[in-house]
C-alpha cells in the first residue's frame, strides 16, 4: 500500500504553488532533524527540560541508534512501530530513527487503556512497540492478544514483569548500535507516520501521513504565522502524540533550528510555571482549557512569565474571559487557530497583527478553504456552511477504512471537516458547531451517546441523557442528567463516582463535567426521552 499511496498523491497543488513549496521526489522526513547538522546547528540545544538535554548532534546520534536497533529486529520497509511515550528525549529520537530507517511510527495517546491499545496493535499490525517504563504494564495479555506484536522496547526505567511480549531494556540496548544511519530512499508521498483519531464514534481511525507532510505544515503555518527564530525556545503543553503538540514540539522548532522544552508527566499549573521560570521559553502553546487553569491558579500572579514573546491556542473556541485573563497576566494576546489531525496542523489562524476575538482566524497560506451547504455549493459571506479544506499535508486515507475515507476525503483531495462556520467580509472564520453530534472537549472529539451508554451501565443508574453544554466562558463540556434506581445518595460523592466510572471505562477526558440528578426524565408522546426538554434543565 505504501507504493500505491505514492502513486495516487499529486506532486503539485494550488496551495503548494502559493507558498512555493518544492520538495524532491525522493525525500525522507528525518531531514527535519538531520538537516540541522548541515546548517551548523550540531552543538546547539535541540531539547531541554527536566528529562534531559540533547544537542542536535546528540539527538541525531540517538535517532541513528534507534533506526539501527529497529532494523536488527528484522523489520522491513513500511513496518509499523507503535510509540507509547511521554514527552522526553526518547520520543523524537525513536520517531526520527524509525522514519529514517524506513519504518512507520504510530503516535499513541498514553492515556489509552489496554482494550483500545489492543485495537491499535491489531489494526496497524505493529510488530514492535516502544513504551516508557511507567506505561509498559499496559502491554498485558489483554492488550497483546491476537496482535502481531513481538517486541516491547522499554525506556526511561525498567519494565514490569506483567508486560506480555518479549521485552528489551532500551536504555542499555541502544548503546550497542552504530551512531550513523543513511536515510531510507523513500518517496515524498510514501507513508511516514500515523496518528489515530479520538475514536468518539466507533473504532478510531488510523490517519496516515506522508514523508513530505511535516515540511509542508511548517512552510504553510509556522513560517507565515509563528515566524520562529533560531533563538526561540518552544514549549508545548499539549503532548507530542497530539498532532498539535507534534508540530509545536518537533516539526516547527527543529526546522527553524530552535530549541524545544519538553515537560513529561501531568501538565499541572505548578509544573508549567516552574518549567517556564527555570528554562525561559519564548513561544508557548496551549489550549483554552489550559489557559483557564493557568490564569486561575494560585501561583499565577507570582509566576515569572516574562520570557514569553508569543502565546498560541488551538482546538477549542477561545473566550474573551480567557483571552483577557492571559493578557492581564502576561501582556500577550493569545493567537488562536484551528486545525485537525487529518490536516496535521493548523489551517485557520489569527495573526499577531491581525486577529478577531472569537474567530478561528484567516486561511493559512498553502490551504484552500471552502464553506459549502448540504448540496456542495459554496456559500457567501455571512452565510453558514460546512468547512472543506485542501492542502498538501492532508491525509490521503484512513488505514483500512475505505468507508470512512469516502466520507471524509472527497474528490480532488478535499477534506470534509463537518465543522459549521461563517466567514465575515474580512476573511475571518467563526465556528458555529458541528454538522453532527460530536463535541470537542479539551481538544478531543467526544460523542455524547458513547458517554450516555457508558453511564447507563453503572448499577445505580436507571436512565440518563448526555449532551453538549456550553459554559459561560464559551468552552464546550458534557452535561449528564441522570435518574438513579432509588435510595438516598450523597450527590457530590455520587457525582465523583460516576465521573470516575466514565474515566475508567472510556478515556479520561470523556467524563461529564456536570451531572444533574432528577426523579424522572421528560418523555415525548411516544415514550422516548425528550432531549430538547432535558437540555433545558
Amino acid at each position: 500500500m505504501t507504493r500505491e499511496i505514492a502513486d495516487q498523491v499529486p506532486s503539485d497543488s494550488p496551495g503548494a504553488r502559493e507558498i512555493g513549496f518544492a520538495i524532491p521526489a525522493r525525500y525522507n522526513a528525518s531531514r527535519v532533524l538531520f538537516d540541522n547538522l548541515a546548517k551548523g546547528n550540531a552543538s546547539k540545544p535541540a531539547l531541554i527540560g527536566s528529562a534531559g538535554e540533547r544537542s542536535y548532534a546528540e539527538l541525531c546520534v540517538d535517532a541513528c541508534r534507534w533506526g539501527n536497533g529497529l532494523a536488527s529486529l528484522g523489520l522491513t520497509r513500511g513496518d509499523r512501530v507503535l510509540l507509547f511515550l511521554d514527552d522526553t528525549p526518547a520520543y523524537p529520537a525513536a520517531f526520527f530513527g524509525a522514519v529514517r530507517a524506513g519504518y512507520v511510527p504510530l503516535l499513541i495517546n498514553t492515556l489509552t487503556p489496554p482494550d483500545l491499545l489492543q485495537f491499535y496493535l491489531a489494526d496497524s499490525g505493529a510488530k514492535v512497540a516502544v513504551a516508557d517504563a511507567e506505561f509498559a504494564g499496559r502491554f498485558d495479555s489483554q492488550a497483546c492478544a491476537e496482535t502481531a506484536l513481538q517486541t516491547l522496547i522499554v525506556v526511561n526505567g525498567v519494565a514490569p514483569a506483567t508486560a506480555a511480549p518479549s521485552t528489551i531494556a532500551g536504555d542499555r540496548w541502544l548503546a550497542d548500535f552504530a551512531a550513523e544511519l543513511a536515510e531510507a530512499d523513500t518517496h515524498r508521498n510514501e507513508m511516514a507516520f500515523w496518528m489515530y483519531s479520538s475514536g468518539s464514534t466507533g473504532r478510531p481511525k488510523g490517519i496516515v501521513h506522508l514523508q513530505h507532510d511535516m515540511a509542508y505544515s511548517e512552510q504553510a503555518f509556522a513560517r507565515n504565522v509563528l515566524r520562529l527564530r533560531a533563538d526561540d525556545i518552544c514549549f508545548s503543553v499539549p503532548k507530542i502524540f497530539f498532532a498539535y503538540g507534534f508540530g509545536n514540539s518537533i516539526t516547527f522548532p527543529f526546522t527553524a533550528g530552535a530549541t524545544t522544552l519538553l515537560l513529561p508527566g501531568q501538565p499541572k499549573p505548578a509544573a508549567i510555571f516552574d518549567a517556564i521560570g527555570r528554562f525561559r521559553p519564548t513561544v508557548f502553546f496551549g489550549l483554552p482549557t489550559l489557559y483557564t487553569a493557568l490564569t486561575k491558579a494560585d501561583r499565577a500572579v507570582e509566576a515569572d512569565l516574562s520570557s514569553l514573546r508569543l502565546s498560541v491556542s488551538a482546538a477549542e473556541v477561545l473566550s474573551a474571559e480567557v483571552f483577557n485573563g492571559w493578557k492581564s497576566l502576561t501582556g500577550l494576546e493569545i493567537v488562536e487557530g484551528l486545525g485537525s489531525t487529518e490536516v496535521l496542523h493548523v489551517y485557520l489562524s489569527n495573526r499577531e497583527d491581525r486577529k478577531k476575538l472569537g474567530a478561528a482566524g484567516l486561511r493559512v497560506p498553502g490551504y484552500e478553504i471552502a464553506l459549502r451547504n448540504g448540496e456542495g455549493r459554496e456559500v457567501g459571506t455571512g452565510e453558514e456552511g460546512i468547512l472543506w479544506v485542501r492542502g498538501d499535508s492532508n491525509t490521503p486515507l484512513y488505514w483500512n477504512r475505505p468507508d470512512k475515507t469516502a466520507e471524509t476525503i472527497r474528490e480532488g483531495g478535499w477534506i470534509y471537516t463537518g465543522d459549521r462556520f461563517v466567514r465575515d467580509a474580512d476573511g475571518f472564520h467563526f465556528f458555529r458547531g458541528r454538522a453532527d453530534d460530536l463535541v470537542k472537549i479539551s481538544g478531543q472529539w467526544v460523542y455524547p451517546l458513547e458517554v450516555e451508554l457508558c453511564l447507563a451501565e453503572h448499577p445505580v443508574i436507571r436512565e440518563c441523557a448526555v449532551f453538549a453544554h456550553e459554559l459561560p466562558d464559551r468552552r464546550m463540556t458534557l452535561k449528564a442528567v441522570v435518574v438513579t434506581n432509588g435510595g438516598s445518595h450523597d450527590e457530590p460523592a455520587m457525582t465523583k463516582a460516576l465521573q470516575d466510572f466514565v474515566k475508567a471505562k472510556l478515556l479520561p477526558y470523556k467524563y461529564p463535567r456536570e451531572i444533574v440528578f432528577i426523579d424522572e426524565l421528560p418523555k415525548t408522546g411516544t415514550g422516548k426521552i425528550d432531549r430538547q426538554a432535558v437540555m433545558r434543565l
